[in-house]
C-alpha cells in the first residue's frame, strides 16, 4: 500500500489540529443553543401557569403524571437546565432531563425534525462534557 505523500499528511494533520482547536468553542455554543430553546419555552410557561396546566391537560396529555406536576416539573426543568448549561455546570446531568423531555415532546406529542436535532446537540453534551470553557472543568476538574 502506498503512503500519502508527506505533504498531504502534513496539511491533514494541520487541519485536524487547528478544527481540534475549535471544540471548546463549539461545545460551548451548542450549550448556548439548546439552553436559549427550553429557556424560552419554559419562560413562556412560567409567565402563565394556569394556562400552561390547560396545555398539559388538553393539548400534550403526556401519559402516566398528573398534570400539574407535568406541568410545573417541565417548566422548572425548563429555566434550572438551561441556566446550568450555559455556565457549563453539572453539564452531563443538565442535559439528560432536557433529553427525556425532548423524547417525550417526539413521541407522545408531535414528532419534528428539530427535535431530532436538539436530541444531538443533548447527546453531544452527555458525550464529550461541557468543554473547556466551563464550570465543570473550573471547579469539578472534569477533562
Amino acid at each position: 500500500m502506498t503512503q500519502f505523500p508527506a505533504i498531504l499528511c502534513r496539511l491533514y494533520t494541520g487541519t485536524e489540529l487547528t478544527l481540534n482547536r475549535l471544540q471548546p468553542l463549539t461545545l460551548l455554543g451548542i450549550r448556548i443553543w439548546v439552553a436559549i430553546i427550553f429557556f424560552k419555552s419554559g419562560w413562556v410557561k412560567i409567565m402563565d401557569m394556569e394556562n400552561t396546566k390547560l396545555l398539559f391537560k388538553y393539548e400534550y396529555q403526556v401519559p402516566y403524571l398528573p398534570v400539574a406536576f407535568a406541568a410545573w416539573s417541565a417548566t422548572i426543568f425548563e429555566l434550572l437546565m438551561p441556566a446550568l448549561l450555559v455556565v457549563g455546570l453539572f453539564t452531563r446531568a443538565a442535559a439528560l432531563p432536557l433529553l427525556i423531555m425532548t423524547a417525550v415532546i417526539e413521541f407522545t406529542y408531535q414528532s419534528h425534525l428539530q427535535h431530532a436535532y436538539w436530541a444531538m446537540m443533548l447527546g453531544i453534551l452527555m458525550i464529550f462534557g461541557a468543554g473547556k470553557y466551563s464550570l465543570d472543568q473550573r471547579l469539578l476538574c472534569v477533562k
